[in-house]
């Protein structure tokens, strides 16, 4: 015989129904409670991201303000305080970095700015270095050169934001090179026109950057390519893949 009780006809086993119901109610408070806290600190992390005002972003923008001033100091020939601004503005780029990892003030803003702050610089030196008040020049055809590529990575990098949705593409060992390659050009030159430098460590330098900077730029337009692409094959079902990847093999 069964252990189970019996019941009357039409009648079934009667379970409590109000313990359910406010364990129901009190998980429901939870998951509430819960969505709150991760709402509040997604919030809070996006508001940081966004600030503004703080002081690595400060001194990004003091490195900005330093751009005019450079370029007036090689226009008028005064090279000395050239190369004094380049030299400030070089450790303002390590210590703004530095802070922000030191003090916790990373933002999304000082992401933008900060490479935005480099890449002005180095243009407006590029151009200033290359007129003809300087004594010793930047040649023309590196100047022309490095632009070209600036405004290819720019153009690229919005075709991936505006195409794909890419916000990040972060460069390569190749592209860094390149720009530590421009930063001792431009340095080396402001030396030149204070000091005797011989030609061959000037004209080694300038083809060294000529040559990175085709590379570099070659470079970026490949990986850009292969990234897309991935991302394309990524977003391919796998039944089309298949038959895509295996041409025929879908009928007998």
């Amino acid at each position: 015989m069964s252990d189970e009780p019996v019941c009357a006809p039409g009648q079934g086993t009667r379970r409590p129904s109000g313990g359910t119901a406010r364990g129901a109610e009190s998980a429901s408070a939870r998951t509430t409670t819960r969505a709150g806290k991760v709402a509040r600190r997604a919030a809070l992390e996006v508001r940081a991201a966004l600030r503004p005002f703080t002081i690595p972003n400060g001194i990004t923008l003091l490195r900005l303000g330093v751009t005019p001033l450079f370029v007036l100091a090689v226009v008028g020939g005064d090279f000395k305080a050239a190369l004094a601004l380049f030299i400030a503005a070089g450790i303002s780029d390590g210590l703004d970095g530095l802070l922000a990892r030191t003090l916790g003030e990373r933002s999304l803003l000082g992401s933008y700015l900060d490479p935005i702050a480099d890449k002005v610089l180095l243009v407006a030196a590029y151009v200033a270095l290359t007129a003809p008040h300087a004594g010793v020049r930047i040649p023309l055809w590196l100047t022309v050169m490095a632009l070209s590529r600036d405004l290819l990575i720019v153009l690229v990098a919005l075709l991936l934001y505006l195409g794909a949705g890419i916000r990040e593409f972060y460069p390569s060992l190749l592209g860094k090179a390149t720009t530590v390659t421009h930063i001792v050009t431009i340095g080396l030159v402001l030396i030149a026109n204070i000091w005797h430098v011989p030609d061959i460590p000037l004209l080694l330098c300038f083809y060294l950057a000529l040559a990175l900077t085709v590379l570099s730029g070659v470079d970026y337009i490949r990986r850009a390519a292969v990234h897309v692409e991935r991302m394309h094959d990524a977003q391919q079902p796998n039944g089309e893949t298949m038959r895509t990847g295996r041409p025929g093999a879908g009928g007998r």
